[in-house]
């Protein structure tokens, strides 16, 4: 039998262990490696190839959403499932948009925690069912959480941010628009601002909830 290779990001160790003594208990998983932060997690995914990642949302430095992008960018193969403590929109659809296949709370009994690896492994996606109400309602009706910002956006703004959301780099973002690499990070750097957003994972996120308005 081939065991699913799974890899926990966690900044803090108790949990760490609670997840690592989890999955030593299943037969058809196994521990290839634990991260204590986002930098972490995307070295040792590129060096160990897990199929299933762990990935906390929050961090004192850094973000778990860059970081699935990362990841993602490294291997498409990769899983990424979400496990967090907050049921925040802004971060599912952030994590989303990122790759991750799925996000759940870390309430979430041990059995049910098996089961969702399983299925993101096998290529499925799983949203807690205490949050995917919320999070289809979102999807369904974007404006319900519209910020301000969009139309201070002129029209390579409102392109590049579309390309964001898609999970383009800078780099493949200046390809596709033939500009510079250094005039996209120019051109990100004021979308941000515009906007009032800290990072790409949050202007992916503002992208989806106004698709309407960026004829996305």
């Amino acid at each position: 039998m081939n065991k699913i290779k799974i890899m926990i990001v966690d900044d803090h160790e108790m949990v760490r262990l609670g997840l690592s003594f989890i999955i030593k208990a299943y037969d058809n998983l196994e521990l290839v490696a634990e991260a204590a932060s986002p930098g972490e997690a995307v070295a040792k995914a590129e060096e160990l190839q897990p199929d299933v990642v762990l990935m906390d949302v929050r961090f004192p430095e850094g973000n778990g959403v860059e970081a699935c992008r990362e990841i993602k960018a490294i291997n498409k193969d990769i899983k990424v499932l979400m496990l967090s403590s907050y049921s925040e929109e802004e971060a599912i659809v952030s994590s989303i948009v990122a790759g991750a296949s799925g996000y759940v709370l870390k309430q979430i009994g041990k059995d049910k925690l098996v089961e969702a690896i399983e299925k993101v492994h096998a290529g499925e996606s799983i949203l807690d069912p205490s949050i995917t109400g919320r999070v289809m309602e979102l999807l369904r009706n974007p404006e319900q959480l519209e910020q301000p910002g969009v139309n201070e956006l002129n029209d390579t703004e409102k392109k590049i941010l579309v390309l964001i959301a898609e999970g383009k780099t800078n780099k493949e973002i200046a390809r596709e628009l033939y500009l510079s690499h250094k005039t996209i990070k120019n051109y990100v750097s004021n979308i941000l601002s515009k906007l009032g957003l800290s990072n790409r994972a949050e202007a992916a996120a503002f992208a989806v909830r106004n698709r309407f308005r960026l004829n996305f």
